[in-house]
């Protein structure tokens, strides 16, 4: 009996030796091509040509013609919009796939980091520390704003935001979560066993996105946790900063083109904004004459929520899970509608 031909995988990020293992491991007939990340330009015509899927970081993509047998791409990012802009992804018959999902451990922590160096205060302390200044605990300045009882609003109740939802709740907050399509309250992309809010148990009430303005006025803290799309880009402007709780504080973790940052220095310069913590801008990395610096309400982290020594080990896992749906004909996790924009 003839063998079947073995599917033929390429990847375009560099992948150790266990990862590849992982990969192999999805299905016993598979044939897989590595090459750097670096090197994606020197992928050979014949191994673009044969490749059935394609395991990749998204900021390079072949050409439609230059892959005639590609079905699918698994991407390597949540934010699948740098993506976009390549013809491919809108090709009919190849399905793309984002890593949605893997880095929800990680930026959930960041976030509830972010939510109680605000709401306690860090930054005021930090600057009185270095001009060697003992303040007064009796001060208005440092009163704490305590998650307990606080009413938090997340803009983006994705994998991330859920996850935010899910280690706020033993804390007392009020979680309001805000979102584009109010019929999906189930979570049916990917998360790791035990994360997240897959059943949309953990928030208090839910907004559509076309009522955030209502949404707002409610909220001690807001965390952007968006996709970025032509919707929603600068949808954080200076009109919407004027619907904001007046001092309610602010943490992006998505993408930086979702904030005005001319518009957030100006609120929080009038306090309608009480401060932020910033860990994506419009332009990274964030230049020296941002403004945005200089403000001792905010505390500025170079892209790091999603960083983890395990990420592409979480990365590849996800990869060979679909691998394994993908045989079986199963459908995959994190499809991306490239219409939609995620």
């Amino acid at each position: 009996m003839t063998e079947k031909k073995p599917l033929e995988v390429l990847s375009t990020i560099n992948l150790t030796e266990h990862q590849i293992e992982l990969i192999k491991a999805a299905h016993r007939n598979i044939h897989l091509v590595v090459y750097s990340a670096k090197d994606v330009a020197e992928v050979t015509p014949e191994n673009w040509q044969k490749a059935e899927v394609l395991l990749s970081s998204g900021r390079q993509l072949p050409a439609p013609d230059q892959v005639p047998n590609l079905r699918w791409i698994q991407v390597t990012y949540a934010g699948i919009d740098p993506a976009l802009s390549a013809p491919i992804v809108h090709e009919p018959g190849i399905q793309t796939t984002s890593a949605s999902g893997v880095m929800v451990s990680q930026m959930g922590e960041y976030v509830l980091m972010a939510l109680l160096m605000l709401g306690h205060k860090l930054p005021e302390t930090i600057t009185l520390q270095k001009a060697r200044k003992w303040g007064s605990n009796l001060s208005k300045s440092l009163q704490p704003r305590e998650l307990r009882g606080s009413t938090v609003g997340i803009v983006g109740y994705g994998s991330i935001g859920r996850e935010v939802a899910r280690l706020l709740y033993p804390m007392g907050a009020n979680v309001l979560a805000c979102k584009r399509d109010m019929m999906a309250l189930q979570d049916t992309g990917f998360t790791p066993a035990g994360l997240g809010d897959p059943m949309g148990n953990y928030f208090k009430r839910l907004y559509p996105i076309e009522a955030l303005k209502g949404m707002l006025p409610e909220c001690d803290f807001v965390v952007v946790s968006l996709p970025l799309t032509p919707e929603t880009r600068y949808l954080f402007n200076a009109e919407m900063f004027t619907h904001f709780k007046p001092g309610a504080f602010l943490v992006n973790v998505s993408r930086g083109d979702l904030i005005d940052e001319n518009a957030l220095v100006q609120a929080i310069n009038l306090g309608q904004v009480g401060g932020a913590v910033l860990d994506v801008f419009s332009q990274e990395p964030l230049p020296t004459e941002s403004p945005l610096w200089d403000l001792p309400q905010v505390i500025i982290t170079p892209h790091t929520s999603g960083a983890s020594t395990h990420l592409v080990d979480d990365v590849v896992a996800l990869f060979a899970e679909n691998l394994r749906r993908y045989v079986a004909g199963d459908p995959l996790y994190n499809v991306v509608d490239a219409e939609i924009g995620y």
